[in-house]
């Protein structure tokens, strides 16, 4: 009975006042990137281009190699282009983290699949994108052909950060 009555209440929130998440997915068109998994979307329905991370992946540092490969790669994939931007949460620096679709595909997967990011590590886990790391790193895509890539924060604790 009562898992039927918190059901109930669970279906009748949901349907009056949706989650949050859902209602905050927006559209836009990148006007900008920064690197290979930063980038600058502006709202379709105006105002000011926004920041946004993509989570789960971690690209190389500009400074470092292949990271302008990889803001290339994201170039090409983006820049002038509609994106679906579903915001997640923001990071520690109050950057938006937000998955990202542009023709009904996921984004980040993309850069991952090609060799241009890593599946960004979390705790245990290995990252949303591993599948997508594990088939570039066997095919030795843009940046697992070189078998001492250094993840970028590895990098940036031996180099600091680019200037």
């Amino acid at each position: 009975m009562f898992r039927a009555l918190a059901a109930l209440c669970w279906i009748l929130a949901n349907l009056c006042c949706p989650p949050a998440q859902a209602a905050e997915v927006w559209w836009g068109v990148v006007s900008h990137v920064s690197d290979g998994d930063t980038l600058w979307v502006r709202p379709a329905d105006g105002g000011q281009p926004r920041k946004v991370r993509m989570h789960g992946i971690d690209a190389p540092e500009l400074c470092q190699a292949y990271g302008a490969e990889a803001r290339a790669a994201l170039q090409r994939q983006v820049l002038g282009r509609a994106v679906r931007v579903q915001p997640l949460r923001h990071d520690d620096y109050g950057r938006l983290l937000a998955r990202l679709w542009a023709e009904g595909d996921d984004v980040a997967a993309r850069m991952v699949g090609a060799g241009h990011a890593w599946s960004y590590r979390y705790r245990h886990s290995s990252g949303p994108y591993a599948h997508e790391e594990r088939a570039a790193r066997a095919a030795r895509r843009g940046l697992f052909a070189d078998p001492a890539a250094q993840r970028p924060y590895a990098f940036r604790r031996q180099h600091g950060p680019c200037v």
